[in-house]
């Protein structure tokens, strides 16, 4: 039988685990997958009791789940593995408690998810251990972001490797417990139509859009001091990029999927001072309209003094220095107060040498485009004969649906399940190695050296757009557009 696991969350009745880590749990319960879980035990500075937490929650799993997820069963068994406990960061007294608490249960294996500042990370791991609440078994999840540049990234990933090895220590990113993303490996190495054409000589170029269409949301004065590049690009886009362009792996274990994508993040080639205007655009949101709603301009809603020199849209245009992809531009963008939320991966395939038909073939390409959200698609954009008796062969684009449409409700996970899941079974593929994300962070340290060395400006956009004309022209430059 497969050895019980108590789940500690730090920042127990924060945003996170309200919206996302706790209805997570509760649907890993209602599918039969929650049986390795003994007790989930939430921390948070607040007095609060266990029966009281139990209600909050019940609160809240009613307000953020589907109508048709709630069952009264399923919440009885869910909430009696529920439990509280008051932890303050720096308290000893409290991980003493808390380490009595966990000696209780018995649980052989103890899985920490710190769902709060990164700041605390080093704090919380070094109280655990001297509170000897960690044994050979103890595993920890960290939420990113992992620093704000590369050199407080090490520090965090020192002061927690001194409590926990590599092989204990998941660093998450939700995006790749997305079920197309992982889809990409199935796509890419189990097709041997595809997999011949995933490379320059057929690869025209490679898009990875996120954008949403909320604004800063209350987040104002920590989202002035961060910017679109170090919030989303370092971390989301850079681990969708890395999957999109990795070799095949020896297996599909964690460590050899991991070091395929190690090799792509150090073949990208720096984005310095030489090169930077021509290779990123940044973007600060005024206000406007979205989804027919008025709303406010950045500078209104961040609320602090250095805001202007902060970017809430920025598009760059990577080159992986590889046999397989040299030539091959990967335009990334992602913004807020955008026209819509998506994202989505495309890969535009190279045209025909030359057009045996009647139409312009600077617009009919071949494209795989993937869509990650709102919904979860694989589409194929090809083209065929345009029916009618006409003299003169016209092409059409038409698509080809690889989405497996059968599943119903049931079948389909939220990426926080998935991961959870895999951080109970002890399974690493879906996060992030040390040596991953420090490079990541080398690669965007580059960028803000060389965009505050040439003093590079942010461009403003309307709300409601899909950021400002300066993106388009990265593209442009190119003879490329971006798929809209």
């Amino acid at each position: 039988m497969s050895q019980l696991v108590d789940l500690v969350i730090f920042g127990g009745t924060g945003d996170l685990s309200t919206r996302k880590l706790l209805p997570a749990l509760y649907q890993l319960h209602r599918h039969g997958l929650a049986e390795r879980i003994g007790r989930i035990i939430a921390t948070g500075r607040g007095e609060m009791d266990t029966p009281t937490f139990r209600t909050e929650a019940e609160g809240n799993l009613r307000r953020f789940l589907a109508d048709n997820h709630w069952n009264e069963a399923y919440w009885s068994r869910f909430r009696d593995s529920l439990h509280y406990v008051q932890v303050e960061a720096d308290d000893n007294n409290d991980y003493a408690d808390l380490a009595a608490l966990l000696n209780e249960g018995g649980a052989p294996i103890r899985l920490y998810y710190l769902a709060t500042l990164p700041s605390l990370y080093g704090t919380i791991c070094q109280h655990l251990d001297r509170a000897g609440a960690i044994n050979s078994h103890s595993r920890v999840v960290l939420e990113k972001p992992l620093g704000h540049d590369l050199e407080s990234c090490r520090a965090i990933n020192e002061d927690v490797a001194r409590v926990f090895s590599e092989e204990s220590t998941f660093r998450i990113d939700h995006y790749l417990g997305k079920e197309t993303v992982q889809n990409l490996l199935a796509v890419r190495f189990g097709n041997p139509l595809l997999h011949p054409v995933w490379k320059n000589t057929f690869v025209d170029n490679v898009q990875i859009t996120v954008a949403e269409e909320i604004g800063v949301e209350g987040r104002g004065s920590y989202y002035a001091k961060t910017g679109a590049l170090r919030d989303m690009v370092q971390n989301h886009l850079l681990q969708v990029l890395s999957i999109v362009a990795m070799e095949p792996p020896a297996s599909l274990d964690a460590s050899d999927i991991r070091d395929e994508k190690m090799k792509v993040l150090r073949c990208l080639q720096p984005i310095t001072a030489a090169n930077v205007k021509a290779c990123t655009v940044r973007g600060r949101y005024d206000a406007g309209a979205v989804g027919g709603q008025a709303v406010k301009g950045f500078l209104e809603e961040a609320e602090y003094k250095d805001a202007e020199n902060t970017e809430t849209f920025v598009a760059l245009k990577a080159t992986i220095n590889n046999w397989r992809w040299a030539g091959v531009p990967f335009y990334l963008r992602t913004g807020k107060r955008l026209s819509r939320r998506y994202s989505e991966i495309v890969i535009e395939f190279k045209k025909q040498p030359f057009s045996l038909f009647a139409n312009d073939p600077n617009e009919l390409t071949n494209k795989l485009v993937i869509r990650l959200q709102p919904d979860e698609t694989i589409t194929m954009h090809t083209l065929n004969k345009k029916p009618g008796l006409t003299r003169n062969l016209r092409l059409q684009p038409v698509e080809l649906q690889l989405t497996d449409d059968r599943n119903d409700d049931d079948d389909s996970y939220d990426a926080y399940e998935r991961l959870l899941l895999d951080a109970i079974n002890g399974d690493q593929t879906l996060f992030m190695r040390r040596d991953e994300v420090e490079t990541a962070w080398r690669w965007i340290d580059t960028i803000i050296e060389a965009w505050e060395e040439t003093a590079m400006p942010v461009k403003s956009y309307n709300s409601g757009t899909m950021g400002p004309n300066a993106s388009t022209a990265l593209t442009a430059r190119d003879d490329r557009s971006w798929y809209e």
